[in-house]
This record gives structure tokens, sequence and C-alpha cells, in this order.
């Protein structure tokens, strides 16, 4: 999920991307100066992939930045189910939702 934007901070980081394992609930996240389908593939390969291995799926809003054909290539070619959830219906990727309530505290 992305959040923001937030008052601009060091490196013109406006907005934060949030990433939420289902299972163990482990929360990775990163500030960024512009959401784009190319920082969420920097991010997911940085923080989730080469720390994790590759997951089966990924779950996400329907949002530009994560329905953008480059990215959908890249996990594809990485043998990841990519689905995604409408952005009127928040309860579907309840996960990332609890975490962002928690990183807003």
């Amino acid at each position: 999920d992305i959040l923001g934007p937030f008052p601009v901070a060091k490196g013109q980081c406006k907005f934060l991307i949030v990433a939420v394992d289902l299972f163990t609930k482990w929360i990775e996240a990163e500030p960024l100066a512009c959401i784009s389908a190319h920082q969420v593939q920097k991010f997911f390969w940085k923080n989730i992939i080469t720390r994790f291995d590759i997951p089966h799926t990924l779950i996400t809003d329907n949002d530009l930045q994560f329905t953008d054909q480059r990215l959908n290539e890249f996990l594809s070619g990485l043998g990841i189910q990519h689905k995604t959830t409408s952005v009127e219906h928040p309860q579907t990727n309840s996960q990332a939702e609890s975490a962002n309530k928690v990183i807003l505290k």
C-alpha cells in the first residue's frame, strides 16, 4: 500500500510504501519521494525478494502504480500471482490497512 502525501521530509520524501506478510504480520516500509510502478518494483525487489525470497502471491489495491504493465510482467516473470483489490473495499487488503493504522499512530 502507499501512504501519503505527508509533509516533505529529508530527501524530498512525502510518501510511504508499506508491505505486510500475511502469515507473520511482518511489516516492511520505506519512504519515497514519488510513487510509481518503478519505485514499487525497486522496493519489492530490495525489501521483499532479496531479504525473504520470492512470494507466491502479492495482494495490492488497484492504484495505477500497482496495475502497471511492466510491474505485472516483472511479477509474472518471477512466477508471482498478483491479485488486486478494489480501493473501495479495503477489507480485502486488511493486513496492509491494519499496518497503516499502526504506522500512522
